[in-house]
């Protein structure tokens, strides 16, 4: 059964930095597609950050393009989200989630019904 197991939440003022990272069990490999997900209150989920592992392709939502960073570390089965230069908006939880592969473009797609696998939320407060 794979589970994912997500860390590195935190309060932070506007302009820091913050890491989260995704860990992967009970699979040999990084899933093909691994996406970070946000929802702040009153607001739906949204998909900010995704990773199609199988080529490193990868997707941002406008609003954190240019500040956030998805990337792998294969060894360790875990994806991380660098998140740079944050404002007040990024403001949220943050969850990890992971698909089997269906290829770049439906990766690329964050319907959250596609996801089978979900971490738990890690929130993001930032003050400005």
């Amino acid at each position: 059964q794979v589970q994912l197991v997500s860390s590195g939440g935190g309060s932070v003022q506007a302009g820091g930095s913050l890491r989260l990272s995704c860990a992967v069990f009970g699979y040999a490999y990084n899933m093909p597609c691994m996406t970070w997900f946000r929802q702040a209150p009153g607001k739906e989920r949204e998909g900010v950050a995704a990773i199609y592992t199988a080529n490193g392709g990868t997707y941002y939502a406008d609003s954190v393009k240019g500040r956030f960073t998805i990337s792998p570390d294969n060894a360790k089965n875990t994806v991380y989200l660098q998140m740079n230069s944050l404002k007040p908006e990024d403001t949220a939880s943050y969850y990890c989630a992971a698909d089997w592969d269906y290829g770049a473009a439906h990766c690329f797609a964050r319907r959250q019904s596609d996801y089978p696998y979900w971490g738990q939320g890690t929130q993001v407060t930032v003050s400005s």
